[in-house]
């Protein structure tokens, strides 16, 4: 009885054990999943190197006195192996691969293949495969598929006259040699390029994501940061005299610090979705306590929520220009839609100047990328009676025209 009970915990050991093996094996998997790709370098000319050593059997004829006339088949062995490495290490640059001195060598070690085998056969049929190497290295294309036919059938019809029948193999290895070297050197080829897509596509999508963050960011924090700054100092005219509006415009402060970090939030998870009737509100109030009448008209039928995001962004900023930047004392912010398009107006009565840069601003900047995206357009200028007007018009179904060009006038602001 010991010892079977020995052996049945023995096996129920081994069976837990396998059961945590197998447990363990997904998050292996996943570990190595995990881990970052290694490419590792890219071939050269040394991996066709070692293919040299098919033509020890004419070196070794050569030597032991098989071969007539040894010093022109050691001279034609040297000049072949002389050619095939300086094709071989041509081969893996793209602009010295199709060069002419490349063809001139691949010719070159064509003649003298074919003259070696014609004279001595035997083992220097070898030489074929060889070339067929060099070729599948060096060509691409339809000068591929031209080389591999003929260098075929000159191994076929060289090896047939100095072996017979058996020179059909010469033939086949030739052509083999030939279209296999070129579809794994293509298919490397065609992986590293994929990888280096990929990596710039990567790169591509950082970039674009840091460049909607920054807009996002900007567009946020400045207004917000105006709306403060405007609040404040009206608090602080007001403390004196009206304590109950000063209170009350330290509580609009609070709102809009709370809302500020409720869509930087949004903004960094990349869901915000502005609202252009909140926007409206808040830039009356914003107006109104910067000492600035604010005229707001609308007219037409409701807008699809990315519209109205998209112009709800054009409000924000042009407000905040009219209140940093313009001096006005009356800002009118009017939009009229159709049924195709709708259009965003906001003028003021103001200096019409940018501030110190007297140039494009970034958020100007980053509100016409973010129109043209969309199919529509800004414009942003000066005005003749005085004043700074910033326009934008959009099509309604904004989504679906998110690949259409627009027209952009910006003028300084």
């Amino acid at each position: 009885m010991t010892g079977t009970g020995g052996w049945l915990r023995r096996v129920s050991c081994r069976l837990d054990a396998w059961q945590l093996a197998r447990q363990s094996e997904p998050v292996e998997a996943a570990k190595a999943d995990e881990l970052p790709e290694r490419v590792g370098p890219p071939p050269t000319g040394f991996a066709l190197l070692p293919w040299l050593l098919m033509g020890l059997g004419s070196l070794a004829n050569i030597f032991q006195g098989r071969t007539s006339n040894p010093w022109i088949g050691g001279l034609g062995l040297l000049v072949f192996n002389s050619l095939y490495i300086y094709v071989a290490f041509r081969s893996f640059d793209r602009e010295r691969r199709e060069s002419p001195s490349t063809r001139l060598a691949l010719a070159g070690m064509a003649l003298v293949t074919c003259a070696l085998s014609l004279a001595y056969g035997g083992s220097w049929l070898l030489f074929f495969p060889l070339l067929g190497l060099a070729a599948g290295a060096a060509l691409r294309g339809r000068w591929l598929g031209r080389w591999g036919w003929t260098l075929a059938a000159a191994a076929g019809i060289v090896a047939g006259v100095t072996e017979g029948w058996t020179g059909l193999n010469i033939a086949y290895g030739t052509f083999l040699s030939t279209m296999v070297t070129a579809a794994i050197l293509g298919l490397s080829d065609a992986v590293r390029q994929l990888r280096a897509a990929r990596e710039e596509l990567a790169a591509r999508a950082v970039a674009e994501e840091r460049l909607r963050f920054s807009r996002d960011l900007h567009d946020l924090l400045g207004h917000t940061l105006s709306v403060i700054v405007v609040k404040s100092e009206a608090a602080r005219r007001l403390a004196h005299r009206d304590l109950d509006a000063a209170l009350t415009q330290i509580g609009d402060i609070e709102a809009v610090g709370r809302q500020a970090l409720t869509e930087v939030r949004e903004a960094v998870t990349g869901y915000r979705e502005g609202s252009l009737g909140t926007e409206l509100d808040r830039a009356r109030s914003v107006l109104a306590a910067a000492d600035v009448e604010p005229v707001v008209l609308r007219s037409g039928p409701p807008l699809p929520p990315q519209a109205e995001a998209l112009l709800g962004w054009v409000v924000r900023e042009a407000v905040t220009n009219v209140v940093r930047h313009s001096g006005a004392s009356r800002c009118e912010i009017a939009v009229s839609g159709g049924a195709d398009r709708v259009r965003l107006t906001v003028t003021d009565d103001g200096t019409g100047a940018a501030g110190p840069t007297q140039g494009p601003g970034t958020g100007l900047t980053g509100l016409t990328e973010r129109l043209l995206t969309a199919g529509g357009s800004l414009t942003a200028g000066v005005e003749p009676r005085g004043g700074f007007a910033v326009r934008a018009e959009l099509p309604v179904d904004a989504q679906a025209q998110g690949h259409a060009e627009g027209e952009v006038r910006t003028g300084s602001r």
